[in-house]
């Protein structure tokens, strides 16, 4: 029996009862969209046709499309990709991690914070795939497959290989995570419905009975899955560091990327699980479920995750001076004065400063404060890739080879296209299955004798 300190704001607000829980999550999926949905819906898909104009010129033409030069050959593909990678952390976080804690807050979020993991991998996955220029002909070569041409295998010693084994890996586990998740609230769905949805939810529900021995079958698999996921949270992103770090550029060829990078994957991450939540809990109503106390402990954790990340930012320059390397020296300075200056400023503004307002509680707990500073951490947390990638790559040793990087119509395009692809997805996600996990949000219902159960 769960036992909760009177003392302590309840989880879930207003008094609901078990037969509350599932109306208030279910009609969302059984009643007809509203004009709001309606409405971010085409926004969505409209985003996502204009970027596929770019992305269709960059398949047919090649990533000459793109602003990139001999000089620079990362810019704003490798920007994006981390990015991407970087916002789908706090889902395996929230779902894996606070599960082993036995945070009972992570119910509300966890299932929109899972569903935006995946359609954010899928997302970052597009452009190490876009930058092959011609993916129909040699992507399955970053596979290790048999073949006919002798010993002609992939390089095992390239962090860029690397990225396709945990990058695959982390989509795999996070996306049997979700469903597994999924499927007791596909059947109370599946018991509440009639005719073809009926019969749609029961394949998906997997012939889910509600037994107890099924409910211990449940959690096992939760439990093994969290166990697999969480060292998935630090791998990742260490891995993604590697692309840079096992490099000999400076402002790459440092040893703090690794916990640098996780840290600053967990703090974008939280902060798109906020911006998309203030908007979810406001369009289907659901402020009792998605409670100011979740908004508040999730930007708690973005004050300790953004000053981690202004840490390693002090850290770098002590150890660009202290490693008495003149390139790496340079490279350092150039970021914070030369050309790219207002990139490098932008980050340290949206990173560093702009989260430690969330000390103040009445900006912590201030809808409109944490939306728009959400907004903020993810934009800071662009130009953090940017300012790694492009900074670093546009004056090497060699003066002569100098360039500068300017983003072309395609390379927003193709952006674009992402952005329309991951709020396409999210739409119809939060639509067509529950947004909250109606199971474990019952489970932290206090207990009462009036509770109904469905």
């Amino acid at each position: 029996m769960q036992v909760t300190s009177s003392v302590r704001e309840p989880l879930v607000t207003g008094g609901k009862s078990y037969h509350d829980v599932t109306y208030d999550v279910a009609r969302q999926v059984e009643g007809k969209p509203s004009k709001s949905w309606f409405l971010a819906f085409l926004t969505a898909a409209g985003v996502l046709a204009l970027g596929s104009i770019a992305l269709l010129a960059t398949l047919w033409e090649g990533i000459g499309m793109w602003g990139l030069n001999k000089t620079i050959g990362w810019a704003w593909d490798i920007t994006n990709f981390v990015w991407w990678v970087g916002i789908g952390h706090a889902g395996t976080l929230i779902s894996a991690v606070l599960l082993l804690f036995r945070q009972k807050w992570r119910t509300s979020i966890n299932r929109a914070a899972e569903a935006m993991t995946i359609f954010a991998v899928i997302c970052a996955a597009m452009f190490p795939v876009i930058h092959m220029g011609r993916p129909w002909i040699g992507a399955y070569w970053a596979l290790p497959l048999p073949n006919t041409f002798g010993s002609l295998w992939v390089n095992f010693n390239s962090p860029l290989l690397w990225d396709v084994f945990a990058i695959s890996t982390y989509f795999s586990v996070s996306l049997v995570f979700w469903y597994i998740g999924l499927i007791p609230d596909f059947a109370t769905i599946r018991d509440r419905a009639t005719g073809l949805r009926k019969t749609i939810y029961g394949a998906l529900s997997f012939g889910w009975d509600g037994a107890a021995k099924t409910w211990m079958r449940y959690e096992s698999v939760s439990l093994i899955l969290a166990g697999l996921a969480t060292p998935l949270v630090l791998s990742v992103h260490t891995i993604v560091s590697f692309d840079f770090a096992t490099s000999v550029i400076p402002g790459w060829h440092t040893t703090i990327f690794p916990p640098y990078f996780v840290a600053g994957a967990i703090f974008s991450g939280f902060a798109m699980v906020l911006t998309l939540m203030i908007i979810t809990r406001k369009v289907f109503k659901l402020e009792d479920y998605i409670t100011m106390g979740h908004i508040e402990l999730m930007n708690i954790v973005i004050i300790i995750t953004g000053s981690i990340v202004g840490i390693a930012y002090i850290t770098e320059f002590f150890i660009a001076w202290y490693s008495g390397v003149d390139a790496e020296q340079y490279a350092f300075i150039n970021r914070a004065t030369g050309p790219y200056w207002w990139a490098y400023w932008s980050m340290m503004t949206c990173n560093v400063i702009s989260p430690q307002l969330f000390w103040f509680k009445k900006i912590r707990t201030s809808i409109v404060a944490t939306f728009i500073l959400s907004l903020v951490v993810n934009i800071g947390m662009w130009f953090e890739r940017f300012v790694i990638i492009v900074t670093s790559l546009h004056r090497d040793f060699l003066p002569s080879s100098w360039a500068m990087f300017y983003p072309t119509w395609a390379d927003v395009g193709v952006y674009m296209f992402t952005f329309g692809l991951f709020f396409t997805l999210f739409f119809l996600f939060a639509k067509f299955f529950p947004v909250i996990n109606m199971a474990e949000v019952k489970s932290v219902l206090k207990s009462s004798s009036d509770k109904a159960h469905n």
